[in-house]
């Protein structure tokens, strides 16, 4: 699951991510992407996620979906790279804005290939 409230950023993310055979729900906020959480019966194995968006924050957002979804590998994308630091102390993945297709797909297939925190 792709969750950005700028829809360019979460329009070309899931493009990318698809092109290389990811299956991709997007959300275009955190709302949505509880609502998703909670309706879609197939296994959500990534939630790929801003940290700063309107209504509730990228990790707020984890906490909230790792209860219907406790299997579920989180990573976070931000143009801020102290961002990451928040994300340590969970286990908690990050990808620094911007970056490049390549690099962003190789990101995902490494934490999707490490067990669930």
């Amino acid at each position: 699951m792709v969750v950005d409230d700028q829809s360019s950023v979460l329009e070309v993310v899931a493009k990318i991510l698809k092109h290389h055979s990811f299956q991709v729900l997007a959300a275009s906020s955190p709302s949505d992407a509880i609502r998703i959480g909670a309706e879609y019966s197939g296994d959500i194995d990534l939630l790929l996620s801003d940290i700063t968006m309107a209504g509730m924050s990228g990790p707020d957002l984890a906490v909230n979906l790792a209860e219907l979804r406790p299997q579920m590998r989180v990573m976070f994308m931000s143009g801020y790279a102290d961002g990451r630091l928040l994300l340590l102390d969970h286990g908690w993945h990050f990808i620094e804005k911007p970056f490049i297709p390549s690099a962003l797909v190789a990101r995902v297939k490494r934490v999707l290939l490490e067990a669930p925190a």
